[in-house]
């Protein structure tokens, strides 16, 4: 476990509440580096696939560190958060692939099933895909929100299995007990997040539609006003689990989070409007795994004071962190092995 110590979070004075911080961390201009990534399509055993954005930096070598990066629901590659982590882990030496998750970004045309809170099994497959084109690197997973659900659970099912390089991972809001957060994100307060997302996600399904005329799919008898109606009318069905009440209980990442075996952090917020920090409040973790909660920061907000870090990222600056600190943690491993 790297033995690492995190400045506290202190939020920018004009942005304090939970849903300033979402929004603000969402919206607020930030760092927009050129697109210079190099795609990879990677096959899944259904026979759709995915795509990594693979972001090298300058005088990257075999046996560097490799990170594989996972968006948030109705996100992509270029959500910012994916684009500015990136950039700065680029600036560090760490090649980082950001993985477009079924129908997403660059995948739009390339899945006939959609994407859902528990297709664990594709971030596996993009970990040995990574263990393919880099493998001699040591990978750090790194998910936020639904992407985080996804990497906590498979780190779970793996337990002390290898999967490619894996060797640390960050899960950043993830949603780990879905039925609660589906209530949450139901309360009239957030029901803003609530349509905002169902929209982005009929979108995604329009455009999947219209580059793949087999595309699975059901005819919705009348637009979901809800998430959980998308996901019971939508997401359960077409992905067999039959209802979004059996789709929450069997893809929450929850029950999985006691059988990780590799050094993770889960960073989260305890004003976070659409994730209840409760059931991490309440959670004994194994001691591979680190949770750290903030009184505020809402969800992928984290927009901090001036002078902590080198930007107000107070977020991004934690996942940089952390995967550096696996790095020396395992170049530390490897030399003691050599003696």
């Amino acid at each position: 476990m790297p033995n690492q110590s995190f400045p506290p979070f202190e939020p920018h004075p004009l942005v304090r509440g939970g849903h300033a911080q979402t929004l603000a961390g969402a919206y607020l201009p930030g760092l927009r580096p050129s697109y210079r990534a190099r795609q990879h399509q990677v096959a899944l055993g259904d026979g759709d696939q995915i795509v990594l954005h693979d972001d090298c930096p300058g005088g990257w070598r075999p046996g560097d560190r490799t990170a594989l990066m996972i968006h948030g629901l109705a996100g992509s590659h270029e959500s910012g958060y994916m684009r500015r982590i990136a950039a700065k882990l680029n600036d560090r030496g760490v090649r980082s692939f950001r993985m477009d998750l079924r129908g997403c970004g660059s995948g739009a045309g390339l899945a006939r099933l959609p994407y859902h809170s528990g297709r664990s099994e594709d971030a596996a497959a993009a970990l040995e895909a990574i263990a393919t084109l880099a493998p001699d690197s040591a990978t750090t997973l790194i998910g936020f929100s639904l992407g985080a659900n996804i990497s906590l659970k498979l780190l779970g099912e793996l337990e002390s299995t290898a999967c490619g390089q894996l060797d640390s991972a960050v899960a950043v809001c993830p949603p780990v007990d879905l039925a609660a957060c589906s209530r949450r994100i139901s309360q009239a307060s957030n029901r803003m997040y609530d349509r905002h997302f169902v929209s982005l996600l009929l979108r995604q399904l329009a455009e999947r539609a219209r580059l793949l005329s087999d595309a699975a799919g059901v005819d919705l008898v009348r637009r979901p006003r809800s998430l959980w109606e998308f996901d019971n009318t939508f997401t359960a069905v077409v992905c067999g689990f039959g209802t979004a009440d059996n789709y929450y209980r069997v893809a929450s990442s929850l029950q999985f989070i006691g059988r990780i075996r590799i050094p993770t952090l889960i960073l989260a917020s305890r004003d976070d409007p659409m994730i209840p920090s409760q059931a991490l409040e309440q959670l004994c973790p194994p001691t591979e795994v680190r949770i750290h909660l903030t009184e505020r920061g809402g969800h992928l907000g984290f927009l901090g004071r001036a002078g902590v870090d080198a930007d107000r990222r107070w977020m991004d600056w934690r996942v940089v962190d952390w995967t550096l600190a696996a790095d020396r943690l395992a170049v530390a491993g490897g030399a003691a092995l050599a003696r």
